[in-house]
């Protein structure tokens, strides 16, 4: 089972020289990945499995920073950024996002109805029916991609 996760990473070059994981974390999650239960895990790894349930916990996380990391940095690049503040109407958003790309010269790449469906599911809570009820920022890149990031944290999803 070892041998399958080191060449399930082997395969997807996984280099722990620049991977924000651990190799034991990587191995964890392959293993998970390929379905296998954390007590099967641990047998393989001859450990216990609240250790393979801790190695996963700490890996997810991991993974949960690094993508932060990187959708800050994604909309700190990005030309255009527009808060949307708790209780507008989702329906206004739209307009406030083409607005913003026309004062910045950048092409958008959906259309409004896209738009309001794809702000509504990817704001998660953050939307209900049409109100924005927690603060969002919506940025969009050079290329006219838009993001979404719930609260200005932790949730940015590329439309």
């Amino acid at each position: 089972m070892a041998d399958e996760a080191d060449d399930v990473l082997s395969r997807i070059g996984f280099d722990p020289a620049t991977s924000v994981l651990t190799r034991r974390q990587t191995t964890v999650l392959a293993l998970r990945e390929r379905g296998l239960k954390q007590r099967t895990i641990a047998e393989c790894l001859d450990t216990s499995r609240a250790n393979v349930a801790g190695i996963e916990s700490s890996a997810r996380e991991n993974v949960a920073r690094a993508r932060e990391t990187v959708a800050f940095v994604d909309a700190l690049e990005a030309p255009v950024r527009v808060p949307v503040a708790a209780e507008t109407d989702l329906y206004d958003v739209p307009q406030q996002i083409y607005d913003a790309c026309d004062e910045a010269g950048v092409k958008v790449n959906y259309t409004a109805p896209e738009l309001l469906n794809a702000i509504g599911e990817r704001a998660g809570g953050a939307v209900r029916g049409r109100e924005i009820r927690e603060p969002l920022l919506v940025s969009v890149t050079r290329e006219g991609e838009v993001r979404v990031r719930h609260d200005g944290t932790t949730r940015e999803q590329e439309l």
